[in-house]
């Protein structure tokens, strides 16, 4: 008996999350296609019936925070998409550089594990990134209140410096110098936006 559209969809949503887990963990190259079906428990074979090849997953599972955002932020906090775009972009700014998010490494952003990768990548997975960068500066740039070049540049700025300080955060040995990173990069992007700085330079 052939399966029903739902559960397609469902095993392929399964693969995809399967996918996003552990190309944050160890990156697109170091993975292959048996370890991503193996983690739900299904076999390579059943990956040619939702993918064509590994390229196409790896675009997905970049675009799929982005159509896809936790309700709530790394904090815990309620996620209200609907707020104004300030309120938003102020919520997005302090959980995306929190020490949760920092702990999260295999559910976290992939746009802060995967750069590398998509620099190699093909233009699937560059589009990919593209769009999802995109979605990020648009939010920030509707907090602007203005279509304007230097609105746009504040955009650009906000979301380079949450995804810069993230990787750089997590590329140092030293806890305390990591932290500083992420707070220091907070208080940056916080002040780019227009908004008060909230976190001490030295605190967690």
């Amino acid at each position: 008996m052939p399966y029903s559209p739902e559960h397609k969809e469902e095993t392929r949503k399964r693969i995809v999350v399967s996918a996003r887990r552990l190309f944050n963990r160890r990156g697109f190259t170091e993975v292959s296609i048996d370890e991503i079906m193996g983690e739900i428990g299904l076999t390579r074979g059943g990956f040619y019936n939702h993918f064509s090849n590994k390229d196409e997953l790896f675009a997905e599972a970049l675009l799929d925070m982005t159509n896809n955002p936790p309700d709530e932020t790394y904090d815990g906090v309620k996620m209200d998409f609907c707020a104004p775009p300030e309120v938003l972009s102020q919520g997005i700014i302090n959980s995306y550089l929190s020490r949760s998010h920092f702990d999260d490494v295999e559910g976290g952003c992939p746009m802060i594990a995967l750069p590398s990768d998509v620099a190699r990548g093909g233009e699937p997975v560059k589009r990919a990134y593209r769009e999802a960068l995109q979605a990020l500066i648009g939010v920030f740039q509707a907090s602007q209140k203005s279509g304007s070049a230097e609105a746009r540049a504040r955009a650009i700025s906000i979301a380079t410096l949450c995804i810069g300080g993230m990787v750089l955060a997590r590329a140092v040995d030293d806890d305390q110098f990591s932290a500083e990173i992420r707070n220091a990069v907070q208080n940056k992007a916080l002040e780019t936006g227009g908004w008060t700085a909230k976190v001490p330079a030295a605190a967690e």
